[in-house]
């Protein structure tokens, strides 16, 4: 059995899913087996999408005007269609003649499913290389520093010269837990034998 998506980005008079009920309904889809959401394709929570997914079943095939429709990015999509790919649905695009019930088809989505990961590596590759130019040039990524750089050297002289830590904690004015993180990332970042 077919089955129908449609999705359009608002919810008003401004955009209208008749394009796709019309595309969807001219490849012999029922019309009470079409779902639609009126969300913006980046949202998680879509009623119309879950519900469709959980109406497939193993034989069925879901059928979608176009992609962008369906997935907010590539990875998404390739989750979709893993998805409904293990339930034994197939998967249809009409506008870009994709078909997972085909060879062909099939052959396009694992093209897809390379590119998904190629892009993240990318992404990841970019991520590090500008991670290195920034530690390069003496910054460290993350969140600034809770405790400044000049009252951290006289805590750790404090604890060096063998003050508690509730002592250096009354005494510098500082939280308890800040403190054994600041430390800890310290060592880290220094090797430095403080923690205790």
């Amino acid at each position: 059995m077919l089955i129908g998506y449609m999705r359009v980005s608002t919810d008003g008079d401004r955009q209208s899913t008749d394009l796709q009920r019309d595309a969807l309904m001219s490849a012999n889809v029922d019309e009470r087996n079409i779902f639609e959401d009126k969300a913006s394709g980046s949202k998680d929570d879509r009623v119309g999408l879950a519900q469709a997914l959980e109406y497939v079943k193993e034989g069925d095939v879901l059928v979608v005007w176009k992609l962008d429709r369906l997935g907010r990015s590539l990875p998404h999509l390739i989750e979709i269609i893993s998805h409904l790919k293990s339930k034994g649905v197939g998967f249809k695009s009409l506008t870009e003649g994709m078909d997972t019930s085909s060879p062909s088809g099939e052959l396009l989505f694992h093209v897809f499913g390379a590119l998904a990961q190629f892009e993240r590596s990318l992404i990841q590759e970019r991520v590090n290389a500008g991670l290195a130019a920034a530690r390069k040039r003496g910054r460290i990524g993350g969140r600034p520093r809770a405790i400044a750089q000049e009252k951290m050297d006289a805590i750790l002289e404090a604890l060096n010269n063998g003050m508690s830590k509730a002592a250096v904690c009354r005494t510098f004015e500082v939280k308890r837990s800040t403190l054994i993180d600041t430390l800890k990332r310290s060592s880290e970042l220094n090797d430095c034998s403080v923690i205790k």
